[in-house]
């Protein structure tokens, strides 16, 4: 037999399976000891050869699946599947236990799940391609409250309001009605932080790193024009004091033709009166250079004829928060959000 498919929007994932005598729903006890089937964290069984990219989102499903009837994955979990991208169930390498919310004290979980009976969490859930997840904000909060740094809790709000899930106003509101829990504080300190249109993760810590270093006028992936409307590029970060433009560059950004795109738009910028300073990998574990840069950039621009404005011309479609991004038609979207599905 096979296990049934989780949803025709996901496919290659399937339902685990108990062990069944007559081998109709589940494999038999002879089947279940052979080189076809494995039994999975939860005691259920999934057959061997399933596409090894798709282990996270198998890891979500058979958690969904040995969880108590009225239950709902949450946290980081419901997040991935509901679209946020960069989510991918680790930490340090290794697998981060899928969270469910589930109804019953006594539910302790099993292997590979974290266990909350919090009954905001069950709120509000959704149906999605087979899976009942919790709300985007109430998953959101369950992720940021057991943030272990401000830099990875802002990371998580970023991520779901650049997938347009939940804005930063709806993630206030919704804080509004947790009164009294613990680490709630958190959540305040990280959305005082984040914002609505951060692309990619290392984005987040640039900018936080701007932060901590007193540079708090930014920006994010905002389109700048020079004075005569003409587009000249969107830096990930910019300090609008200054007009000190950042970049974080990966390891996509140092060779080919990648590179030499963005060479030209560092001399547009500079053309323009916006200085350039980039991050590379090399400064993660110690951000010292890159701010010390960032320092001599800020004092280089303080001099320089400032000859751009982020005011786009009365054509261009603004795409910089949720509200505007929600907005969009169908055909606008597939144009203009390309960012959100590279």
């Amino acid at each position: 037999m096979s296990p049934p498919a989780v949803d025709r929007r996901r496919p290659g994932l399937v339902w685990p399976v108990a062990i069944d005598p007559a081998g109709i729903t589940g494999p038999t006890r002879a089947q279940a000891r052979g080189p076809h089937w494995r039994r999975d964290a939860q005691g259920l069984y999934l057959p061997t050869g399933l596409d090894p990219d798709l282990a996270t989102d198998q890891r979500i499903v058979t958690a969904a699946a040995a969880a108590p009837e009225g239950s709902a994955v949450t946290g980081w979990a419901a997040l991935r599947w509901a679209g946020v991208r960069f989510l991918d169930g680790t930490a340090q390498r290794r697998p981060l236990p899928v969270p469910v919310a589930a109804p019953a004290s006594a539910y302790a979980g099993r292997p590979g799940t974290l266990v909350s009976t919090a009954d905001h969490l069950r709120r509000e859930t959704v149906e999605i391609d087979g899976l009942t997840v919790g709300s985007a904000a109430s998953a959101t909060a369950f992720e940021v409250m057991r943030a272990t740094t401000l830099v990875q809790a802002v990371a998580v709000i970023d991520r779901v309001a650049a997938a347009d899930l939940a804005s930063l106003d709806e993630l206030r509101a919704f804080r509004r009605t947790l009164q009294g829990l613990r680490n709630v504080r958190r959540l305040d300190r990280a959305l005082e932080h984040a914002v609505e249109n951060c692309w990619s993760p290392m984005e987040t810590v640039l900018r936080m790193c701007w932060h901590e270093r007193g540079i708090t006028n930014v920006v994010c992936n905002r389109p700048v024009f020079a004075l005569d409307g003409t587009f000249l590029g969107t830096p990930d970060v910019l300090d609008l004091d200054t007009g000190t433009a950042a970049e974080y560059d990966g390891a996509l950004h140092l060779a080919g033709r990648q590179r030499a795109t963005d060479i030209r738009r560092e001399a547009t910028f500079r053309r323009a009166g916006l200085e350039y300073v980039e991050m590379v990998a090399a400064d993660l574990p110690d951000p010292g250079g890159f701010l010390q840069r960032t320092d001599d950039a800020r004092r280089r621009a303080a001099g320089l004829v400032r000859g751009w404005t982020l005011t786009p011309p009365p054509w261009w479609v603004q795409t910089h928060a949720v509200a505007l991004r929600r907005g969009l038609e169908p055909r606008q979207r597939a144009r203009f959000l390309r960012w959100q599905a590279s």
